[in-house]
């Protein structure tokens, strides 16, 4: 048939397309919204047909289509159990024989990892110390990331005396990770720079420069400087409110940055002055930087660029000595520190270093803001926590456990119509988000996708109030780092160790 463009493979696909031919009407909706040519329409049969081993499951034509013909389920599996050989394992070595090559993924790992924030609960007020109504009392959520004074000297007139240093200030504690505009639509970095400055919160440029479109949203925004220095230039440094450093990233420790040359379209070139159609690659180094040393220069000559005016961040992932790192670059003179857990989200990731490197967000943030403390200098440096944030209690234990403020990324595009079919790096997203195709970018409209994310954090800071209020505490600077208002269910004596917290009933 005309519609069998490729031949079978004895790989079987993930998913099964199951069609109501009763209930089609024709209308090849589903075979102009799927932008993985997983539905072909036979003009001889007059048929819509479905090709399994295209699809990825992001449940476009489910959605679209006007009569509910479509299900879109996951394949049963056809091989033998074992307890030894799992599935993932068998179709990764035919994958990679039949290809010749590593697979690349995308999104946070899926892999059955135990969930350290699903094992902690909060720990309620009752009598002594009675909780607080939100509704009726007042309830700060206003933080500030940046480098804080040990000693705060105050004049007659209540005026201080002691420079304060540079900070960003966010009415709630929640940004926007960084996603460059080349892993996302120019519609998506739209739709979180209307949503940040709505919430007056702050976004991340990541890696791929600032489109020029974007530069109104200069006082609410984040630019990154990674190893490839793609975009970085004056204007770009000095547009932003805070600049961040990336020396790794949970979804990929010890591994650069990848745009594949499909995703560079003449604006992307333009914007990450690169060559159209090029891969762009940061390297897993920066090649000036090989100690903290080096960093150190970095950090200053980037302070120095912008006249002492903004913090600096250093954005690092989990692993496993991420506490004597962090104690490192704060010594540097790092205004704020991101740590990365490895369930965080990428556009593109060699499946092998996704699925296998890197530790917890949960204990890394633990560990580090309490060798900070050992050393007392956590007053000297913010701690943003990052990395499989999904909710507003996940931020409510991270806050707890130590961080100032949260990054999500995921969760913000989920927000924005993101289905995690985890095929970010192909560039043809289904739903207009990580995808450069003029045509797919359409599809997300940033008044509507601003809207929602708008709609998330609202609902997400009514929900962190309302836990506070529960706990006894009217303050987010009450909560950071006080774990006794935490408790663990289900976890080892070590968890509990690391993670500094009381197991429930004690």
């Amino acid at each position: 048939m005309k519609w069998m463009k490729n031949l079978k493979t004895y790989i079987p696909g993930d998913f099964v397309v199951v069609r109501d031919d009763n209930k089609c009407i024709r209308c090849k909706a589903c075979v102009e919204q799927c932008s993985f040519e997983a539905n072909f329409y036979d003009d001889e049969e007059d048929r819509v047909w479905s090709w399994d081993g295209h699809c990825v499951g992001c449940q476009r034509c489910v959605y679209i289509c006007p009569t509910d013909a479509i299900r879109v389920e996951p394949r049963e599996e056809i091989y033998r159990h074992h307890e030894n050989w799992k599935i993932y394992h068998i179709k990764g070595i035919e994958k990679r024989a039949n290809f010749g090559g590593a697979p690349i993924v995308s999104m946070g790992t899926d892999k059955e990892y135990p969930i350290y924030w699903d094992h902690i609960l909060l720990n309620a007020s009752q009598v002594t110390n009675p909780a607080i109504d939100p509704l009726r009392e007042p309830m700060e959520l206003k933080t500030f990331i940046g480098r804080k004074p040990s000693v705060l000297e105050i004049k007659k007139s209540k005026y201080s005396k002691t420079k304060i240093p540079p900070q960003l200030e966010l009415e709630i504690p929640i940004m926007f990770s960084a996603m460059s505009y080349g892993a996302v639509s120019k519609n998506v970095i739209e739709a979180l720079g209307r949503a940040s400055e709505a919430m007056a919160t702050c976004f991340n440029s990541g890696e791929g420069g600032l489109y020029k479109e974007h530069y109104k949203f200069g006082n609410r925004l984040i630019v990154q400087v990674a190893s490839g220095r793609f975009g970085v230039h004056k204007d770009y440094l000095n547009i932003a409110s805070a600049i961040e450093i990336k020396i790794g990233q949970g979804a990929k420790p010890g591994i650069g940055g990848h745009l594949p040359g499909e995703k560079v379209s003449k604006e992307i070139s333009e914007t990450r002055m690169m060559p159209r159609g090029a891969d762009a690659i940061s390297p897993a180094p920066h090649h000036d930087i090989y100690s903290i040393e080096d960093l150190r220069q970095l950090i200053y000559a980037l302070k120095e660029a912008t006249r002492y005016r903004k913090p600096v961040i250093v954005k690092i992932a989990a692993v496993h000595n991420v506490a004597a790192i962090a104690s490192g670059i704060a010594r540097a003179g790092a205004d704020a520190i991101c740590i990365d857990g490895f369930k965080g989200g990428t556009g593109a990731s060699p499946q092998v270093i996704r699925d296998c490197v890197g530790i917890p967000l949960e204990l890394a943030l633990a560990s580090v803001d309490t060798r900070l403390r050992e050393e007392g200098i956590r007053n000297e440096v913010s701690l943003i926590a990052s990395g499989g944030t999904r909710c507003s209690t996940d931020v409510i234990k991270a806050i707890a456990l130590g961080a100032d403020a949260v990054y999500i990324g995921t969760a913000a595009l989920v927000a924005i119509g993101c289905h995690l079919c985890q095929q970010c790096q192909r560039g043809n997203c289904a739903w207009g988000i990580a995808t450069q195709d003029p045509f797919l970018s359409k599809r997300v409209n940033p008044d509507i996708a601003a809207e929602k994310l708008i709609n998330l954090l609202k609902v997400w800071s009514l929900e962190i109030k309302e836990m506070m209020g529960a706990m006894g505490i009217n303050s987010i600077e009450s909560l950071r780092g006080n774990r006794l208002a935490l408790r663990g269910v289900g976890l080892t004596d070590t968890d509990l160790n690391i993670l500094g917290i009381l197991p429930a009933g004690a």
